[in-house]
């Protein structure tokens, strides 16, 4: 960085390139950081000139134009992972691995026009060619691994980065010896308002008449979809489980009709304590606050705020996730006591075995929920803008 460089960065925009994207796990963690970074230098009056770069047909494309974030797309390759060898020399991958060079060129010139203060990647497969782009360009270059082992584009980049942002001790470890030294402990960014619900507003939110105050509360989520597995597992467990808690079960859209049909053939009492939705939208942070337990999946953005909140958690891994990252996940707070996990084969059986103790028990249940706390982070945000503005400041 020449002198003049640094005396011209006082008056003019921070710039952060922030690339990262696929699926929600890499996507929101990255806005997050964006919202944070622009909350930081707003105080200072410093703008923040942000361009996202991903691919057109990625969920960082629909967010950044809802966010109104610059957006510019690069070509990239998805490597479909096997645990056979043989099956990673598929056609696809070869065709795609023939996107990476192009995907870098383009990567470098966007990098070389834009000249960012600092790069953000939050992983997924469109991040490798900004990731190489910014090691060609000599800009400093911050990765975040939002699960406890690093996924596979981070793990291409951590050698190359200015810093490697963790959300887990246990990630330490794990870390190519290159990438050990740079290596920062951040959590994973959850979003301001998921931590702010209110639990007194919930059961008015969803017009939810049949709430039994005297009962603890279970939200069950699969997600935006819902997961026919969880939602099977549930349906199975339906009378056994509103004769001891209320329920909130977010089952996807399509999964409405049939669940409601057959809730509709319980006893009414029973019934009234099960609120159905197809999708939780805005009322989502004052459900999470009224829940004494949650059942979903496991993946890194979930766990992020189940911890940051403090909150008694049975995790479902979804078994198809990449590298069995969610396996990973619930294992690693199940070890420590922190949820509990199910493992293998599910059935409802397992998930009354699971959730009895906790439902009965409040002593265990709280106990289970404090653990969970310490591994959070709510301050996640604040602690990757810190890593971002010290790279950039050495940059």
């Amino acid at each position: 960085m020449n002198h003049d460089d640094s005396d011209n960065r006082a008056g003019r925009p921070f710039r952060l390139l922030v690339t990262g994207g696929g699926t929600g796990g890499h996507t929101y963690p990255a806005l997050t950081a964006v919202r944070t970074l622009q909350a930081r230098l707003a105080v200072t009056r410093r703008a923040v000139e942000v361009l996202w770069v991903g691919t057109a047909a990625g969920l960082e494309a629909r967010v950044a134009a809802a966010e109104g974030i610059a957006f510019a797309e690069v070509a990239t390759g998805k490597i479909r992972r096997s645990a056979n060898p043989l099956k990673m020399v598929s056609p696809a991958n070869v065709k795609d691995m023939g996107r990476v060079p192009l995907g870098v060129a383009q990567a470098r010139s966007i990098v070389a026009a834009f000249r960012p203060d600092v790069v953000l990647s939050t992983g997924g497969y469109v991040a490798v060619p900004i990731g190489l782009a910014a090691k060609m360009c000599r800009r400093p270059l911050v990765v975040h691994e939002q699960t406890v082992r690093l996924g596979l584009a981070n793990r291409v980049l951590a050698r190359g980065a200015s810093c490697v942002a963790v959300s887990a001790e246990s990630t330490l470890g794990l870390l190519p010896e290159a990438a050990k030294a740079t290596a920062v402990v951040t959590g994973n960014p959850v979003r301001p308002e998921v931590l702010a619900g209110n639990a007194s507003k919930a059961v008015e939110a969803l017009g939810w008449h049949g709430f039994a105050r005297h009962l603890p509360t279970v939200y069950v989520t699969g997600g935006a979809q819902g997961a026919q597995q969880i939602n099977t597992i549930i349906r199975d467990s339906l009378p056994w489980l509103l004769e001891r808690a209320n329920v909130v079960h977010q089952c996807g859209p399509k999964n409405v009709e049939a669940l409601g049909a057959y809730a509709a053939s319980l006893p009414a009492e029973l019934t009234a304590r099960y609120h159905l939705t197809g999708f939780v939208g805005p009322e989502l942070p004052d459900v999470l606050a009224l829940a004494d337990v949650v059942v979903s999946r496991s993946g890194a953005g979930t766990l992020a705020e189940l911890t940051a909140l403090g909150k008694a958690a049975v995790f479902v891994p979804l078994a198809s996730a990449a590298g069995n990252e969610q396996a990973h996940n619930a294992r690693h707070l199940a070890d420590a006591g922190a949820a509990v996990a199910l493992l293998g084969e599910v059935s409802a059986q397992t998930l009354q075995e699971a959730l009895g103790p906790l439902l009965s028990d409040d002593t265990k249940r709280r106990a289970i929920a404090e653990r969970a706390r310490a591994h959070g982070r709510p301050d996640a945000a604040e602690r990757l803008v810190d890593a971002l503005l010290k790279a950039a400041s050495k940059g």
